[in-house]
Order: structure tokens, then C-alpha cells, then sequence
């Protein structure tokens, strides 16, 4: 999946790239995302029966056949003129949930129209309360199979790469919920008026719809503990792509001790630092259902569009089975703490 960045390079103008890749500060969690797997040594069994490898996870009811799922990832048309519909093309194909963000370029309509498999959208929490719930609720009827809240951005981070690259959004760039133009766009810029939730604003939006709902940005297990006892159906241990603050933990280290808090009441998905298959599968063994990825489907995006974003999925599930069969676990049932080393 490595080979995606340098070839985006190619393709991307140079500050589209530097708001892709930059983390926030000196980005030391940035580096830390990836290096944290790193340092996390696998133990190997063998002379296991791995002729059959089962990749298949059961989230929220449904069957997926694989743990891979696409994060929301802001403003695509930047990367590639179909934007999120090419993504959403893509990870249809490779059979992957595709997120669709309330910062997306592309109607969500669009983007469920083109993918095979479930499309979830993020919200990020607008100041009209009551906006939140109808826009929530818009989109449970035009099909989106779950609802995810951003939680850990009451401000953004100290994106210095993308700034001192002179980062500035086209004003032709708009983000339109719906295809209905005059009741679903958010201009880029001054017209977005986000605010941040609290606890009563989760509990609030639980009790509007009864799709299954994901708080996204979780690294603290109190944050975690409070999150199942609100109604949260998943958590995402998300150090938001290293965007917001330098020095947060890894999101692979926070992971465990949250796992801990939780105890399976709850699934939980790892957003931050897959690169390999190994990463799935130490993510699954520290506790976590099904992990995201981000920043390489979209360079694949940007390198090739929804042929690109099928093919990163697929590498990257060809080499988690690689990982399992190698380490002696034939379905993900098997994976658990005993394979690290």
C-alpha cells in the first residue's frame, strides 16, 4: 500500500498533498501512528490447518467479508473529479463499508448508488441542533446503514504543512448532503458553522434514530466507558489521523486499555497508522472488530480512482489473510492476544 503515496505525488498538486499527509505540530503522533505497529512483534504457530482463511466479521447484524472499512476523509474532488462516488465505486468492489462524511464532495445519494456495500455517514456536529437530527434522519431514509459523530474536534488542530504549503479550498468546492441542492449544501469555509457536542447531545441524537451509532475520536477508556453507557453502539480509537494534537498516543496503544474498559460490550474500530496486514491483525488481537484506513485509498484515489481504491483494499486484505495464515489463524475468531509475541 506504500506504493500509493509516491505515486499520488505525481498527481496531486503540492498543497492538496500537504493537507492529505500533514498531522498536526511537529507530527510526532503522526510518525508514532505507523511506528507503534512497529514495535509490536507477532508470534508465529505453525503446522495449523489455514487452507480455509475466513476474513469474515458480523457488525451491527451484517455480515461483512472483511474487517477493512474506508474513513471518512474530507473533500475528495481535491484528489480525484468523482471524489467520494469513486471512492464509494471502489470500495463497493472490494466489498468494503464506505463512510461519507458531512464533508464530502458528492452527494451521499450518489455515493450509495455506486457502491455494492453499506455507506455509513459521519456527522460533524452543525450549531442548529435541530439541523443534526433532520440531517440524521435524512439520511437513515436515503439508506445510510449507520451514523458516526466526530468527537474529538472542538477546534482544529495546528495543521502548520498544509498552511506554510499556502492550503486554500476552491470556491467551486461545496459540500452537497443531498441532490437536492437547495436543502443539502454546506459552502467550504464561512458557511459551515460547526459546533461540539456534549454528552446530552449524544444522548439526544440516540434517542432519534435506531441506526447504530459510532462516536469517533475515543482514546481515553473513561471516554470509553461513558460512550457504552450513553447508547453508542461503536467506538472509533481515533487519534483523528493525528490532525488535532501532537503527542497523543498511537492509536494502536491506546487501544488495549480501552479494549479492557469496554469488554466486548461494544465492538470497537482502530482508525490510525494501518499500513499492512500485520496491522490488521494486531489490531484484532488488542480488541478490535475491524479497523479503518485513510490516507492510502486516497492516494489510490488520486492515483487511479475507484480502480485505485479497489486495488488498495484488496492488497491490503490479500496481505492480512497472508498474516493470519502465517501466524496459524484460520478465521478471525482465532485471533486474539496470544499472537503477540
Amino acid at each position: 500500500m506504500a506504493d500509493f503515496e509516491p505515486a499520488a505525488l505525481e498527481v496531486l498538486p503540492h498543497a492538496v498533498y500537504e493537507f492529505i499527509a500533514g498531522g498536526a505540530g511537529d507530527e510526532i503522533t503522526n510518525r508514532d501512528n505507523e511506528a507503534a505497529f512497529n514495535r509490536i512483534k507477532l508470534r508465529q504457530r505453525v503446522l495449523r490447518d489455514v487452507t480455509r482463511l475466513d476474513t469474515a466479521i458480523t457488525l451491527f447484524g451484517q455480515r461483512l467479508p472483511h474487517p477493512i472499512i474506508l474513513a471518512p476523509i474530507a473533500y475528495q474532488r481535491l484528489a480525484h473529479p468523482e471524489g467520494e462516488v469513486a471512492a464509494a465505486r471502489g470500495a463497493g468492489v472490494a466489498g468494503a463499508v464506505f463512510i461519507v462524511g458531512t464533508t464530502a464532495t458528492a452527494p451521499i445519494e450518489d455515493c450509495l448508488a455506486e457502491s455494492q456495500s453499506p455507506v455509513w455517514f459521519l456527522l460533524y456536529w452543525q450549531s442548529d441542533r435541530s439541523f443534526n437530527g433532520e440531517l440524521v434522519s435524512r439520511m437513515a431514509a436515503l439508506g445510510a446503514k449507520a451514523i458516526s459523530v466526530t468527537v474529538d474536534l472542538p477546534t482544529p488542530g495546528d495543521r502548520r504543512r498544509q498552511f506554510r504549503a499556502g492550503f486554500k479550498m476552491p470556491d467551486s468546492i461545496a459540500t452537497p448532503y443531498f441532490k437536492d441542492r437547495n436543502t443539502g449544501v454546506l459552502n467550504v469555509g464561512t458557511a459551515q458553522k460547526r459546533a461540539m457536542p456534549t454528552w446530552a447531545d449524544i444522548a439526544w441524537l440516540r434517542s432519534l434514530t435506531t441506526l447504530p451509532l459510532i462516536l469517533k475520536g475515543i482514546l481515553d477508556p473513561d471516554d470509553a466507558e461513558q460512550a457504552s453507557g450513553t447508547g453508542a453502539d461503536a467506538i472509533v480509537v481515533s487519534n483523528h489521523g493525528s490532525r488535532n494534537v501532537d503527542t497523543l498516543p498511537a492509536a494502536i496503544d491506546a487501544l488495549p486499555a480501552i479494549a479492557e474498559r469496554v469488554a466486548g460490550r461494544i465492538p470497537i474500530v482502530l482508525d490510525g497508522g494501518v499500513r499492512r496486514g500485520t496491522d490488521v491483525l494486531k489490531a484484532i488481537a488488542l480488541g478490535a472488530t475491524a479497523v479503518m484506513i485513510g490516507r492510502p485509498y486516497v492516494y489510490a484515489l488520486a492515483t487511479a480512482g475507484a480502480e485505485g481504491v479497489a486495488h488498495c483494499v484488496n492488497l491490503l486484505r490479500r496481505d492480512f489473510e497472508m498474516a493470519m495464515a502465517l501466524t496459524g489463524r484460520a478465521r478471525i475468531g482465532e485471533i486474539d492476544r496470544s499472537v503477540i509475541w
